[in-house]
């Protein structure tokens, strides 16, 4: 027991040590990791010990260089001949032990000094390479640097590192054309949301109407209420086409970097076929021909994604083409690849303008202008052929109209 007013014994103390030896756990762990160095202070240690090592081997050999000179230089006496000085004390120095002595002297002399300028090497080799090494990795801080500068909103700035063509240059460029396509993906990206948006809110705005319109009217009949259905009904359909090209798209844009997990024989001829009986009821009602050239055309992929992108260029050619018009589809292999052009009369357009109708939302040109479809179906089938390993390439047509050409992997 303790008695009263004693001090408690050392076991029964709190235990103030150990709570902070607890909390000062994190802070000594975070010293001793900031401690360990950066890659300038490793490169100069690195730097220093091969300087060590380089001046330590050439001591070693000038040792046993002179060391083997001076053994090779002593005189040799004929046998039974010894010359030396006399001491007082009767002892004689020949002269072989004269020599020895010179030699070992002159060894402990080469050696020590030796040392010393071994020393002096290395803390100029150390302060050499401390400053070597930054200025090497001057280029890697603007990198790192830049990189904590970035954000989506920030993606303009770039290194344009001056100097010569070496590792640290090649590192940087390939750097800067990361950023560019940063940046053209955030702006693409913005600029598919902002397009997304505004095409629901079309129809989600149709509807709201048609049925306020139907609520504000205590006297509607079944007549208007059934015409406002209609239109909701029209309105529901076309939200929900576009949600499911999105999807498709986004999909078909997925498997550029997983991979086909179908993969199965298409003969794109069906595939054109079935396309076109898809929209033969547009076609008859717009009074369009048809021609076809079926050259055997046969792909390893997903027939549904290839079923869309044979439907979409036909749908395409139906859509943006003239009153009494045609529409030629063309199968065939051309240079070991499978091809599947489809061409069509329609709106003048430039050469310039082309390469925007494979932009989501675009429209023989036109942004969000169309009565029919999203504007995804060009889209769609660059991101299925590009998922296949295939290209897609869109032509004008002189006097109007569009030639669009899908380039796949044959399957033979």
């Amino acid at each position: 027991m303790t008695a009263p007013g004693a001090a408690p014994r050392a076991a029964e103390r709190p235990p103030v040590v150990s709570e902070r030896l607890v909390a000062l756990g994190p802070a000594l762990r975070q010293r001793l990791s900031g401690s360990r160095g950066t890659l300038r202070a490793r490169l100069t240690l690195v730097y220093g010990a091969v300087a060590a090592g380089v001046g330590l081997l050439l001591l070693v050999l000038a040792v046993l260089l002179v060391d083997r000179a001076l053994s090779a230089g002593l005189v040799d006496l004929p046998q039974g001949l010894r010359l030396g000085v006399e001491f007082p004390d009767g002892s004689i120095l020949t002269v072989h032990q004269f020599q020895e002595v010179l030699r070992q002297e002159a060894i402990r002399r080469l050696v020590r000094q030796g040392l010393l300028g071994l020393l002096l090497l290395v803390a100029a080799g150390v302060g050499v390479a401390y400053v070597v090494a930054g200025r090497v990795l001057r280029p890697l801080q603007e990198i790192t640097a830049q990189a904590q500068r970035l954000s989506a909103e920030r993606l303009d700035d770039r290194l344009d590192l001056a100097g010569p063509h070496d590792e640290l240059k090649e590192l940087a460029d390939t750097f800067d054309a990361m950023l560019d396509r940063l940046q053209a993906s955030f702006e693409a990206q913005r600029r598919f949301v902002a397009d997304a948006s505004h095409e629901l809110r079309t129809p989600l705005a149709v509807m709201r109407t048609e049925v306020d319109v139907a609520l504000a009217d205590p006297d509607a009949g079944v007549e208007e209420l059934r015409a406002a259905a209609v239109v909701v009904r029209d309105a529901t359909e076309r939200a929900d086409r576009l949600v499911d090209s999105l999807l498709l798209l986004a999909r078909s844009d997925r498997l550029q970097v997983d991979g086909l997990p179908l993969r199965e024989r298409v003969d794109l001829p069906q595939v054109c076929a079935e396309a076109l009986q898809a929209v033969d009821g547009e076609v008859r009602a717009r009074r369009l021909q048809v021609a076809t050239a079926y050259g055997p055309a046969a792909v390893l992929g997903d027939p549904g994604l290839l079923g869309r992108l044979a439907g979409n260029l036909v749908e395409n050619a139906e859509r943006h083409n003239v009153e009494g018009g045609w529409v030629r589809v063309d199968t065939g292999t051309v240079e070991g690849r499978a091809r599947l052009q489809v061409s069509n009369p329609g709106a003048v357009l430039a050469d310039e303008e082309v390469p925007a109708l494979f932009e989501p939302f675009r429209r023989s040109g036109a942004a969000r202008t169309a009565r029919r479809g999203a504007g995804l179906g060009l889209s769609i089938v660059r991101a299925v052929a590009a998922a296949h390993g295939g290209t897609v390439e869109a032509q004008a047509r002189p006097g109007g109209g569009l030639v669009v050409t899908v380039d796949l992997p044959q399957d033979v």
